[in-house]
């Protein structure tokens, strides 16, 4: 969120512009996209979907790619610099076997589907092709990142809009956005995300502030801008009453003030899903899509699991990743639980996913490398057959063994979810037709157990 656009919410951040005067209604009202795009709630537009099922999504992001071998996919067989530091333990599903440090997760796998052959091969040290979901969205030397194919966030934001009048389509809740979250690319500013973790309060009128006072001073403006409409019809005229609509909306409705604010959570929830940063994180994604966002993306730290080695930030395997395994085992199951118990589940689609996996053999400071060959990655939720393992790699964990597939099978699998025609266009700046997904099928469509 901009400066200038936090003002306009947040009086004290600009004293001089009161919520309601009649200078915040002219200036709210001459914003244009550019301004207001990620803060304001976007319509789907005209290519929006004939399914109006109120479905969302919840990426969790692994920042810095999550280890197949010492999580999903353990190799107990294999020598030690292998099969790594952690023992297994069986799963929900007969012949299964999960790390030791995911319990919760094992004894959940009947409400779960474990991707172990997911190609990583288009993706790097970055959030964009996975968030993409797309193998020509890749970070370059030169040139836009991403090639300016926008997230599934924006897609969503685009194609679905929110699903509850007065809240954004797309939300992301990460410590870096720049980092960890992938935007609109050349989908236009209108489709980014809104930076969740900025603008709780940000939302409600000031004191001495009523509804009523608001709406006559929104209908002075709109009437000085009728007038003004007759010599000046353009696009982005109609852009900036539809904006300025859209903020009234936020801030009278009251609704997105509500779902940013997790006092309005027990201290037992709280405590059930974890008072840290995937807990906390998880938690507002549930308040959120319980209020009506479309899609979620939510990051606990930048490069969290990127573990190389104990000379790195985050350390190897037994310093690093053990500590971090319960964490996330805590806070992924309970947003699983929560979800079902409030009657979501069926609606909403979680997605535990990294950028790529780690190399099937130890590095000499006991740590992993970077391993695009092959990932693994848990869905949940989205109404479909769980309790399923998608794939297989090799003896070693380092190569694709059964049923490969590529980021456009998730991107394909997500969209499905949302009532999003997978074969649907977005148009390029040039004016070129480009589709959703390239080549991918929805994997609801072919679920199976395959052999381990």
């Amino acid at each position: 969120m901009t400066a200038d656009v936090a003002s306009l919410f947040c009086p004290s951040l600009n004293p001089a512009i009161r919520i309601g005067s009649r200078r915040w209604m002219l200036q709210v009202g001459s914003l244009g996209a550019a301004t207001l795009a990620g803060l304001v709630p976007s319509r789907a537009s005209e290519t929006r979907a004939d399914s109006t099922r109120p479905t969302a999504v919840i990426q969790i992001w692994l920042s810095g790619g999550p280890s197949q071998i010492d999580m999903w996919d353990p190799k107990p067989e294999m020598p030690p610099e292998i099969r790594g530091p952690f023992g297994t333990i069986a799963t929900s599903i007969p012949g299964v076997q999960f790390c030791e440090h995911l319990p919760r997760q094992a004894a959940m796998l009947d409400k779960l589907t474990v991707v172990r052959s997911m190609d990583a091969s288009s993706s790097n040290h970055t959030p964009i092709t996975f968030q993409a979901a797309n193998p020509k969205a890749q970070r370059t030397e030169v040139g836009r990142q991403g090639g300016g194919y926008p997230s599934m966030g924006s897609i969503a934001a685009k194609f679905r809009g929110p699903c509850q009048p007065g809240m954004p389509p797309y939300v992301a809740l990460a410590n870096s956005l720049a980092a960890d979250i992938y935007g609109a690319g050349d989908l236009g500013q209108e489709f980014e995300p809104l930076d969740g973790g900025r603008v709780n309060g940000r939302f409600a009128m000031p004191k001495g502030v009523e509804v009523p006072r608001l709406q006559n001073r929104d209908q002075l403006r709109r009437e000085l801008d009728l007038f003004r409409s007759r010599t000046e019809l353009s696009t982005g005229f109609q852009q900036q009453e539809r904006y300025a609509q859209e903020a009234y909306q936020l801030v009278m409705g009251g609704a997105a003030e509500k779902a940013f604010d997790l006092s309005q959570e027990s201290d037992a929830i709280r405590d059930r899903y974890g008072r840290d940063s995937m807990g906390e994180k998880a938690l507002l994604a549930r308040r959120l899509v319980e209020a009506g966002v479309t899609y979620v993306t939510l990051s606990d730290a930048w490069g969290h699991w990127d573990h190389h080695g104990d000379e790195v930030q985050w350390g190897g395997i037994e310093k690093g990743l053990k500590p971090m395994l319960p964490v996330l085992d805590r806070g992924f199951t309970t947003l699983i639980e929560d979800l079902e118990e409030r009657g979501l589940l069926e609606t909403t689609l979680v997605v535990l996913i990294g950028e790529f996996g780690r190399s099937p053999v130890m590095t000499k400071t006991a740590g992993r490398d970077h391993w695009p060959s092959v990932m693994s990655f848990v869905l949940a939720g989205g109404g479909f057959s769980q309790g399923r393992i998608i794939g297989a790699t090799d003896r070693r964990g380092g190569s694709i063994h059964e049923h490969p597939l590529g980021p456009g099978d998730l991107a394909a699998t997500v969209f499905h979810h949302l009532g999003i025609a997978p074969n649907s266009h977005w148009i390029s700046p040039s004016g070129r037709p480009t589709p959703l997904v390239e080549s991918g099928s929805p994997l609801q469509n072919t679920w199976q157990v395959l052999p381990l």
